[in-house]
């Protein structure tokens, strides 16, 4: 992590990841560039439902290539960059054929590095293939929950996925939460980790640094008043009252407690749940 001298109180407290040894340092491919409109939190009657978002630099939309449906056709890695809208880095892929495609750089990979996509590909790092041929023990990132739908799993800055078994027609993943569970064996996954993994060290040195991610202030639930959080009220600083945290509605949260949906669809795919707390 990269370190800063102490000009001031929140620059002391400060560390980023050291970008130039990382990335390739290229500007953006501008085909695959667009705009978007920053998510604030509104829904289509502009009402907040998600709080804590707004503000925030201006930036610009990377379309990266999550189903990496290329099949057969070897690709060369042509530049890792940073994506402000996710915390792994992508990387640019040039194919045989002349197609240029921004995937989910894998931890490791160096420019000039060779990827395929195949429903038998070696197990080399980047390359992207069916679980059933996947070896156990093998870890994985961007994985797809449903055969051709496009990964959905293990896509943030240093996840993956260990497989532990294969259960035609199911493979057996154990997810960075711990939890255990069966994926279909015609889904796809890439060999390897996310890139980025020193992430989770960042240390934020300042408020004003996650306002220009575009997150806004939390306000403590017992610094309320009763009317707007369960956990509001009292003469002075008071602590909850109550034997289980409450979010702002009435539900549990945090602290270990079950916050899934009992008769969740997927139930049935999960193997082990996830372990919580200090015995995680």
């Amino acid at each position: 992590m990269k370190t800063y001298k102490p000009t001031s109180p929140s620059r002391r407290n400060m560390t980023t990841v050291p970008y130039r040894e990382l990335l390739s340092g290229d500007k953006p491919h501008k085909a695959l560039l667009k705009g978007f409109r920053r998510g604030s939190g509104r829904n289509a009657f502009g009402r907040i439902t998600t709080r804590h978002k707004g503000g925030g630099h201006k930036r610009k939309f990377r379309d990266v290539d999550f189903k990496m449906d290329k099949l057969n056709v070897p690709g060369k890695v042509l530049t890792i960059e940073y994506d402000p809208n996710r915390t792994g880095f992508i990387a640019l892929v040039g194919y045989k054929d002349g197609d240029k495609r921004y995937i989910l750089a894998p931890k490791g990979v160096v420019v000039g590095q060779e990827i395929v996509t195949q429903e038998k590909a070696p197990i080399t790092l980047g390359n992207r293939l069916m679980l059933k041929n996947v070896p156990v023990g093998t870890l994985v990132y961007n994985l797809e929950i449903k055969p051709l739908n496009g990964a959905k799993l293990c896509r943030s800055a240093g996840n993956c996925a260990q497989v532990i078994a294969q259960d035609e027609p199911y493979t057996l993943v154990k997810m960075p939460s711990t939890e255990v569970r069966k994926v279909h064996f015609n889904a796809w996954a890439s060999v390897g980790e996310v890139s980025n993994d020193e992430h989770h060290l960042e240390k934020i040195g300042k408020a004003g640094r996650n306002r220009w991610k575009g997150i806004r202030p939390t306000v403590r639930g017992s610094a309320m008043n009763p009317v707007d959080h369960p956990h509001g009220g009292g003469e002075g600083k008071q602590g909850r009252g109550l034997r289980r945290a409450k979010s702002k509605w009435g539900k549990p949260t945090g602290k270990g407690q079950k916050t899934r949906t009992p008769k969740k669809y997927s139930n049935r795919l999960i193997v082990t749940r996830r372990k919580v707390g200090k015995k995680r």
